[in-house]
C-alpha cells in the first residue's frame, strides 16, 4: 500500500512542476506535498527531516532565481520598479496565452512568458511617459529575464522532484 502512496505523491507532484512553467508555486506544491506525505507516513520513514529541509532551501532558491530573472531583467534595462513589477504578472498572464496560442509543449509557456513579460513592462513604461526607445528596451530586458528566470526556476523544480523521486524509491 505505502508503493501505491508513493506513486500517487509523485503523480501529483508531476503535476505541480508543470505549474511551474506558467510562474506559479509548483515547487512549494511539491514541497508542500512532500511533507504532508511525510508527516502522514513519518513511521514508514520514506523522507527524512533533512531531505524535507533541503526541498525548502530548492524551492526558496528558485524563487531568488526567477524574481532576480524577470526583476532583475527589467531593471538593469531601465525600467522604473513599476515595470519590473509589470513584467512578473505579464509572464504569468503570457505563460497561459502561449500555452494556447504557440502549440509546443513547454516551450510555448516559456515563450509566453517571456513574451508577456516583455509586452507589460513596454506597455506600462510607454505609458508612463518613457520614450519608445527606453520602453522596448526594458521590455525586452523584462523578457530575456522572465524568460531566464522561468528556465532556472524550472530547472530546481526538475531537481526538487528528482529527490523526492529518489528518496521516495531507493530502497
Amino acid at each position: 500500500m505505502q508503493t501505491a502512496w508513493i506513486i500517487l505523491l509523485l503523480f501529483v507532484n508531476l503535476i505541480w512542476l508543470g505549474m511551474v512553467l506558467f510562474t506559479l508555486p509548483g515547487n512549494w506544491l511539491m514541497v508542500a506535498s512532500t511533507a504532508l506525505f511525510a508527516w502522514l507516513h513519518w513511521d514508514a520513514g520514506v523522507f527524512s527531516a533533512y531531505t524535507l529541509g533541503a526541498l525548502v532551501v530548492l524551492a526558496v532558491a528558485a524563487e531568488v532565481l526567477e524574481f532576480l530573472g524577470g526583476f532583475g531583467g527589467a531593471r538593469r534595462a531601465g525600467a522604473r520598479w513599476a515595470g519590473a513589477v509589470a513584467a512578473i504578472f505579464g509572464a504569468f498572464i503570457g505563460g497561459i496565452v502561449g500555452t494556447f496560442l504557440i502549440p509546443v509543449p513547454i516551450a510555448g509557456t516559456l515563450l509566453g512568458a517571456g513574451i508577456g513579460g516583455a509586452a507589460a513592462t513596454f506597455l506600462l513604461e510607454a505609458g508612463g511617459g518613457r520614450g519608445m526607445d527606453k520602453a522596448f528596451r526594458s521590455g525586452v530586458g523584462a523578457g530575456i529575464g522572465v524568460f531566464v528566470g522561468t528556465v532556472a526556476k524550472f530547472a530546481i523544480g526538475v531537481v526538487i522532484y528528482i529527490t523526492i523521486a529518489v528518496a521516495a524509491l531507493w530502497p
